[in-house]
């Protein structure tokens, strides 16, 4: 099938993102290396995949994160709201009748926001320490100026006194 531009798809058929543009239908899916990864780490060592079962699953991951990220954008433009976040997508899944997903991702996603938010305190903390290492610095720079325009033989020009 050709579109109006035409631009052919990867298996015939073209796409357009929310900008319009055009979009293959392998640009949609999630890398068939990271899928195949994924896929050897529930198998035993010895076992193989075959590049169709890694295809096969490739589609159906990619067309599950795509039905479940366009429900949850769907509710969110329901709400006015424009950024989809963690919650929305675990009470997607819930509404979808994923239930057993929802409670991994809610505790991975708390784990995750307790890790986010030491490792930003934790920035935090080293930039007050560079602020306060620079004030110091500062404070003893100024308190060489005023040694200097205060000590008798230090010539200073005409602006200070």
């Amino acid at each position: 099938m050709v579109d109006n531009n035409n631009n052919i798809g990867a298996s015939g058929t073209a796409n357009h993102d929310e900008d319009g543009a055009m979009m293959k239908e392998h640009d949609q899916l999630l890398p068939i290396a990271n899928v195949g990864r994924i896929m050897k780490q529930i198998l035993p060592p010895n076992a193989k995949i075959s590049k169709e079962a890694k295809e096969t699953m490739q589609e159906c991951v990619s067309e599950f994160i795509s039905f479940v990220t366009s429900e949850a954008s769907e509710k969110c433009r329901k709400e006015r709201r424009k950024t989809v976040n963690g919650d929305d997508l675990c009470w997607t899944l819930g509404a979808l009748g994923f239930d057993e997903y929802t409670g991994p991702l809610r505790r991975y996603l708390h784990r995750y926001r307790e890790q986010e938010g030491e490792r930003l305190s934790s920035s935090a903390n080293n930039n007050n320490n560079e602020n306060n290492q620079d004030k110091d610095n500062n404070n003893t720079e100024d308190q060489q100026q005023r040694i200097l325009l205060n000590h008798p033989h230090t010539q200073r020009p005409n602006f200070y006194k």
